[in-house]
């Protein structure tokens, strides 16, 4: 059973979901229309973005920051100081990793706590997406609208709209704002998406849609 958002009224709308069993800090601020579901866990001062979905057993570290419209899909795990743009997915059992030397001890032996190490983040950008089962090793930069498929292990910065596939992961195309992959137009440096038609052009290893100035838009 959802519980009232921290934020409604009596007698107001539900415009926010929290499932009983979801733990989430007092400091987490949830927006409006987002959804947090069983067993997952939002950790202090955490803030998510009006319209998101944060799935079963799916983790946001400290901090974390999702924009609007994003996806956190089943067991996806979003380590501090992740930052993710809006329209974000992140799929099934995905993991957003912080720390670059990852050791339980220090070289004394004694147990690390949170003063041994600095922690890194994975920043995403709008309406990018990121497979099921993917790994992304921070400091790494995930580029607006690119595509990090299922099972991927991606250690250095993606451009907007590459398509990213393995281990390690490498550049094998584009991708469009409709996600599918790119087909060449028959003019040199033009990509075309076979699900809307529309034509995006290729220059100096970036990727931007026709009749704009910004690989981003």
């Amino acid at each position: 059973m959802a519980a009232l958002s921290p934020t409604a009224t009596p007698g107001s709308p539900v415009t926010t979901r929290i499932v009983d069993s979801a733990d989430v800090a007092d400091s987490a601020s949830i927006g409006d229309d987002s959804s947090v579901w069983h067993l997952a866990q939002v950790r202090e001062d955490a803030v998510i973005g009006a319209g998101c979905i944060v799935g079963r057993g799916a983790y946001v570290g400290t901090g974390v920051h999702l924009g609007d419209h994003c996806k956190l899909q089943n067991y996806a795990l979003v380590y501090e100081p992740a930052r993710l743009g809006h329209g974000v997915f992140v799929g099934p059992a995905a993991v957003l990793t912080n720390d670059t030397f990852p050791r339980a001890v220090n070289p004394d032996g004694s147990r690390k706590d949170a003063s041994d190490w600095d922690a890194v983040g994975v920043t995403v950008g709008d309406g990018a997406s990121i497979g099921a089962r993917a790994v992304c090793i921070a400091p790494v930069e995930i580029g607006p609208w690119a595509t990090v498929a299922a099972g991927a292990v991606v250690a250095k910065d993606v451009p907007a709209h590459a398509l990213v596939v393995g281990v390690p992961a490498r550049q094998v195309g584009w991708v469009g704002h409709a996600g599918r992959p790119l087909e060449p137009s028959g003019t040199p440096g033009q990509w075309r998406c076979p699900q809307t038609g529309t034509t995006y052009l290729e220059s100096d290893g970036a990727l931007r849609r026709a009749g704009t100035d910004e690989e981003t838009a």
